[in-house]
């Protein structure tokens, strides 16, 4: 026999290409389908069959050409070792390469061919072949073929590759199968396993898929590090979801691991920061029964969350029981908890006092202290303090930030001096610093109290040319000024620019803009927007529907009141109890209606 190259081989020939008679076969696709095709039924199956013929008269550089002819083609250059080139003359490395090319170049198997792969294909050369393929679908739909088709019984290494690929490639939810079918072959996934694919899933952000597994465990079958599962709770807890983290924790848990003072914390700030600081208190004196103990953050969590529900005397006492522990002191983030949460009740002599005490303990305020107090002083209108405490932060050596200067100009504009707020803004442009969404807001605001409305609009404009991303809230009150002005036209221009900024409009615009037309007269256009904002879900609420209501009864358009009450009523479920005696009626309402 002679040497053959892999051109030289022969295949099927079409119905068209040569005079033999033609016969159909039933053929399989690697997906499991049958299906009828045109074969000769001997071309495919001879083609494998070639190379598992005397393999050994092949001449190794031949093999060795076309092995490193293939590197170059995957983009690499290496040389091959003589342990590498023995391989590629194998039978083992012909007939996985035959395989991976019948998979990327047909799209049935005939029932032969299907035969012949039954009886050579083995767990090890299967895992060849899904790494030759390398590409994580076709590997998946290979690993399904052979197990339903050709009954093959793959090994662990296999559906490890297989797992890791499909996490890699963001395909979570198709790994399912994988462990489906190592439950099938006799397999459990070992640690290492699992660790990597809860790693992928928090990563990728697909919680849901990480819990899915664990939960189909049984107790002992398998172990996690607490690190990893202390890793998929603080995922939930970023995602807003510590109800599922303390879920996972009662129900899983203690199975798979055990709990350390790490894990604790991280309930302790989801519950905290979801206001459910009583449970929070929970867990905290349910740690010593796990052999835990709280550390310094256990304790600012807690007092964080305590002054956040405005229980700001008991984070405070919390505070003072921190002080006499031996193991940690308080340090700047406790202090700071406390001082912030008697900023926001403007308490400021306490604020003022736990600042004191602070510096007489000799830490070191941060800038977040000072940018808490300064907002504070500005909520209750001393900016002497405001602009003292400004003057402390540069001796300690912080430069005012943007958060400094925006609690500075709403001081200002709170006080009454819109003006000082407005040169408070180009200093701080002079200092590189760009506005935020929040300074925007202050000083739109204030400008439309004084109703400087055309002033307002000029700062609307400037987020045409800015990366921000605007909020409703800083239109808001331009539209409303507008209208309650008469101009509903520029109010709709300036609906229009904050559509293109991609900021969606919400119930409290929708509102004045329906006010806004009813206002003058435009009941058709008020109930046009009342649509828009039903078509895109934004659901209004009792004030939205009453005021359309009552402009509509008395601008005597009685009939399309009543469809705006039924559908209010039933497909938004809203309680209309003033709308439901009858239409039309009189009503007393302060929204006056253009003549």
């Amino acid at each position: 026999m002679k040497n053959t190259e892999l051109n030289d081989i022969p295949i099927s020939k079409s119905k068209e290409s040569n005079g033999y008679p033609q016969r159909r076969s039933n053929s399989i696709d690697f997906c499991g389908h049958k299906s009828e095709a045109a074969a000769n039924g001997v071309g495919l199956p001879m083609t494998l069959l070639f190379f598992t013929v005397r393999p050994s008269r092949v001449r190794a550089s031949t093999i060795a050409a076309i092995a490193h002819f293939h590197g170059l083609a995957n983009g690499g250059s290496r040389p091959f070792d003589e342990k590498e080139v023995n391989y590629r003359c194998s039978n083992e490395f012909w007939f996985v390469k035959v395989v991976c090319t019948l998979l990327f170049r047909s799209s049935y198997l005939s029932d032969t061919c299907a035969r012949y792969l039954c009886e050579k294909l083995s767990p090890l050369n299967s895992l060849e072949v899904i790494k030759r393929l390398d590409n994580p679908k076709l590997g998946l739909k290979f690993l399904e073929f052979s197990r339903v088709n050709l009954s093959l019984n793959h090994s662990f290494k296999t559906y490890n590759l297989v797992m890791r690929s499909l996490c890699e490639m963001g395909l979570h939810d198709s790994v399912q199968v994988v462990f489906d079918y190592m439950r099938s072959d006799g397999h459990l996934p070992n640690s290492p396993m699992i660790e990597f694919f809860v790693s992928s899933c928090i990563r990728a952000g697909k919680c849901d898929a990480a819990k899915g597994l664990l939960s189909q465990f049984q107790p002992g079958e398998v172990t996690m590090s607490t690190f990893m599962y202390n890793s998929l709770l603080n995922a939930l807890v970023k995602q807003n979801n510590a109800d599922e983290a303390v879920y996972m924790f009662k129900e899983y848990f203690r199975l798979y691991s055990q709990p350390d003072t790490w894990t604790f914390n991280i309930l302790i700030r989801g519950l905290c920061r979801i206001g459910e600081v009583k449970k929070a208190f929970e867990f905290f004196y349910d740690m010593g029964s796990f052999g835990c103990s709280p550390d310094i953050v256990t304790y600012n969590t807690l007092i964080s969350g305590l002054c956040r529900v405005n229980e700001v005397a008991r984070g405070h006492e919390l505070l003072k029981e921190v002080k006499f522990k031996s193991e940690f002191s308080p340090d700047v983030v406790t202090y700071t908890s406390v001082i912030s949460g008697y900023c926001k009740l403007g308490k400021m002599d306490k604020a003022t006092s736990i600042y004191n005490e602070m510096n007489s303990c000799g830490i070191k305020p941060s800038a977040v202290t000072f940018n808490v107090l300064i907002d504070g002083f500005g909520k209750v209108g001393n900016m002497v303090s405001a602009e003292y405490m400004r003057e402390r932060m540069v001796s300690f050596g912080y430069l005012p930030d943007v958060v400094t200067f925006s609690s500075l100009i709403d001081g200002y504009c709170r006080n009454g001096q819109l003006n000082q707020g407005l040169k408070l803004c180009d200093e701080m442009k002079g200092k590189n610093l760009s506005p935020n969404v929040y300074t925007f807001a202050i000083l739109i605001n204030a400008l439309c109290k004084e109703n400087r409305l055309n002033d307002a609009r000029q700062f609307l404009k400037q987020l045409k040319w800015n990366d921000l991303v605007p909020k409703p809230f800083m239109y808001n009150p331009v539209i409303d000024g507008f209208c309650k002005a008469g101009n509903v036209d520029e109010a709709n221009v300036i609906v229009a620019e904050m559509e293109e900024k991609r900021c969606k409009p919400d119930k409290v615009t929708f509102t004045i803009l329906i006010i806004g037309h009813c206002m003058k007269g435009r009941m058709v256009e008020a109930i046009s927007v009342f649509n828009k904002m039903l078509t895109i879900g934004c659901a209004p609420d009792d004030i939205t529907v009453n005021s359309l209501i009552s402009c509509l009864l008395k601008g005597g358009m009685p009939n399309e009141a009543f469809r705006i009450m039924q559908r209010a009523s039933e497909d938004l479920n809203l309680q209309l109890p003033s709308w439901k005696k009858a239409v039309p009626l009189r009503t007393n309402t302060d929204i006056p209606v253009a003549a």
